[in-house]
C-alpha cells in the first residue's frame, strides 16, 4: 500500500482548493480565456489521492452505530454511480479537446466519489439495499445539466452539514480528514459547471439561446419536483435521465438532526451553509462565476427570518 507523507497530502490539499489563471485582465463569460481558465481550474486542482490508501480510522460502538444510522448511504452511492455514468456519456459528446479533458476528470472524479463511499460502507459493514445499473442516457447533455444543478443544489447544503458534523463531534476527526477532499472536489464541480452554463450559452447562436435557457428551466423544474417528493406521489414516475425511479433527495434539508444538530434554527442552518459555501469556493479565482442561485434564493427567504433570542433570565 502506497504511503503519502504529510508534506505531500498538505501540497496537494493546498493546490486543489487555491487556484488563479495565468491570464492577465477581465475574463469575460463566452470568451477562450474563460473556457481556458474554468477547465485549466478543474484540470489543475485535480488532487491526486487514491482511495484504495484510505486507512479507515477504528470507531467506538456508538459512533459506529451513528453512523450506520444515517439515512444517507444508498443514496450518496447511487447518486455518485448515476453521476458518473451522466457526466462521462456527455464527454463524449464534446468536440473541444481541453473542454473534453475537464469534463472526463469531473466523470473520473464522480466515479471517485463512489468508489471511497463504497469502501466506506464495506469498512463499517453498513448494509445498503441492491445497487441498480446505470444506463447511458438518452439525452447525453440534458443528464449532465441535471447532474450540475443537482450538485449545485446539494453541495450548497452538504457543506453546512458537514461543518456542523464537524463542529458536534459527530464525526470523528480522521473520519473528516477523510472527507474533507471529497467536499472540496465537490465545490470545484459546481464552480466548473456554473461557468461551464455561462460558456455554453453564450457560443450558442442567438436563436438556440432561449431553447437552451428553457432547458436549464426544464431541468430545475424536474429538481425541484423531484425534491420536493411530487414525483413519488404518481407510483410509476420516473428520472428522464437515466429511465430509474427517483431517490429521495430531502436529506439535505433535514440533516441537521441526523449530524448531531437538531436544535438549530432552519435562519441558523442558512447562515451555516452561506457561510461554508463562501469558504469552499473562495480560494479560486474571482473572475469565474460563482453558483449563485442557491445561495441568493437562500439570502432572500434569510432576511425573512428571525434569529432565535435567548431565554429570558426568571
Amino acid at each position: 500500500m502506497v504511503i503519502l507523507d504529510d508534506a505531500a497530502l498538505s501540497a496537494a490539499d493546498r493546490a486543489a482548493r487555491v487556484w488563479t489563471a495565468a491570464e492577465p485582465g477581465p475574463i469575460n463569460p463566452g470568451s477562450l480565456a474563460h473556457k481556458a481558465a474554468f477547465c485549466r481550474m478543474l484540470l489543475d486542482t485535480h488532487n491526486p489521492y487514491k482511495p484504495s490508501i484510505v486507512d479507515w480510522p477504528v470507531l467506538d460502538r456508538d459512533t459506529r452505530a451513528r453512523l450506520v444510522a444515517l439515512p444517507i448511504w444508498n443514496i450518496a452511492v447511487q447518486t455518485e454511480g448515476k453521476a458518473r455514468m451522466r457526466v462521462l456519456s456527455y464527454a463524449e459528446m464534446v468536440d473541444d479537446p481541453l473542454l473534453r479533458r475537464a469534463v472526463e476528470l469531473d466523470g473520473f472524479e464522480e466515479g471517485r466519489h463512489k468508489q471511497v463511499l463504497s469502501n466506506l460502507v464495506e469498512a463499517y459493514g453498513i448494509e445498503l439495499a441492491p445497487e441498480p445499473e446505470y444506463p447511458q442516457p438518452r439525452d447525453p447533455q440534458w443528464a449532465f445539466m441535471v447532474t450540475g444543478f443537482s450538485e449545485c443544489i446539494d453541495s450548497f447544503f452538504a457543506f453546512g452539514l458537514f461543518a456542523l458534523a464537524k463542529r458536534s463531534g459527530f464525526f470523528p476527526s480522521a473520519l473528516v480528514e477523510t472527507f474533507e477532499p471529497i467536499m472540496q472536489e465537490e465545490g470545484r464541480h459546481i464552480l466548473f459547471f456554473a461557468n461551464w452554463v455561462a460558456w455554453h450559452k453564450r457560443n450558442l447562436p442567438l436563436w438556440r439561446r432561449p431553447v437552451f435557457m428553457g432547458k436549464v428551466l426544464a431541468v430545475w423544474v424536474f429538481l425541484v419536483w423531484e425534491r420536493i417528493g411530487l414525483v413519488r406521489g404518481y407510483g410509476g414516475a420516473v428520472d428522464d435521465a437515466t429511465g430509474s425511479a427517483p431517490q429521495d433527495n430531502n436529506f439535505t434539508l433535514t440533516g441537521s438532526k441526523a449530524v448531531g444538530a437538531g436544535d438549530l434554527s432552519l435562519a441558523d442552518l442558512f447562515d451555516v451553509c452561506l457561510e461554508e459555501n463562501e469558504k469552499r469556493l473562495s480560494g479560486y479565482d474571482d473572475r469565474l462565476l460563482r453558483p449563485n442561485f442557491v445561495p441568493r434564493l437562500v439570502r432572500f427567504a434569510r432576511r425573512f427570518m428571525r434569529r432565535p433570542t435567548a431565554a429570558a433570565s426568571p
